[in-house]
């Protein structure tokens, strides 16, 4: 078993770099079918996060796609709250189902969601920075108590309400990733909810190794929406059978 959850980590790690995030919601998704405890789980994955992240940050940053005015409107409120996030301890059972309602809607969103739209600079609005503050305040706090950076949730937004374009939403994702990540994972410090067996260690460098090189091959040879397909399967098939398991 401890092998085959090495493997998983590596293999998700690889898959969710490809196209284009930090990976916290594979990391968790692949822990939970071992039953790896709750704060181990939540740890892991944002060191990870704050790791692959904080490479794919520097890596559009030094191409110049990062718009600092469509970043500080969401981290003025998401970076305390995912603070508060981690800080706060919650029940098993409640960490189960927010971990799994994340899930859900990551499946569902790879298996559905159509190509990115087109770069259209001229088409850009503004945002809203009472209603940014908003946003990010809600994925800060889901961020810090489930153990991801909330890139998932607001890549789509950004893009969807046309803020930016696919190049600065990854921009910003990344680095709202790694910051949350970061901010969650003191909050875990100083709350006690911190805690990184050597198992959970163990769990690092593969998943460093995968992101690393799936952000190669996906940026080089792999097609972005075939593998978001299939990464939609695997966690339909992770988030199927816990809320059978539930309901039932």
């Amino acid at each position: 078993m401890p092998y085959l959850i090495h493997i998983l980590v590596l293999l998700i790690a690889f898959l969710y770099a490809s196209v284009g995030f930090g990976g916290a919601t594979g990391y968790l998704a692949a822990m939970s079918f071992f039953s790896v405890p709750p704060q181990v789980m939540a740890t892991a994955a944002l060191v990870l996060n704050i790791m692959v992240a904080g490479i794919s940050f520097s890596s559009f940053y030094r191409a110049g796609h990062l718009r600092g005015g469509l970043l500080w409107p969401f981290l003025v409120t998401s970076v305390p709250a995912a603070f508060f996030g981690g800080y706060f301890k919650i029940s098993d059972q409640i960490y189960a189902i927010l971990l799994y309602a994340v899930l859900t809607y990551v499946a569902f969103r790879m298996l559905l969601e159509k190509m990115q739209p087109s770069d259209d600079i001229q088409n850009l609005r503004p945002v809203p920075p009472l209603l940014a503050m908003a946003i990010g305040l809600g994925i800060g706090l889901l961020s810090g108590a489930v153990g991801i950076g909330g890139g998932i949730f607001l890549s789509p937004l950004i893009l969807l309400a046309h803020w930016g374009t696919s190049k600065q939403a990854s921009a910003v994702a990344a680095a709202f990733i790694a910051l949350n990540s970061v901010s969650g994972l003191v909050g875990r410090m100083v709350g006690g909810t911190f805690f990184l067996d050597w198992f959970g260690l163990s769990l690092i460098p593969l998943g460093l190794v995968g992101a690393l090189l799936g952000s190669y091959w996906g940026a080089r040879h792999l097609s972005i929406p075939g593998l978001r397909r299939v990464l939609g399967f695997v966690m339909i098939f992770a988030v199927a059978n816990f809320w059978w398991n539930l309901y039932r």
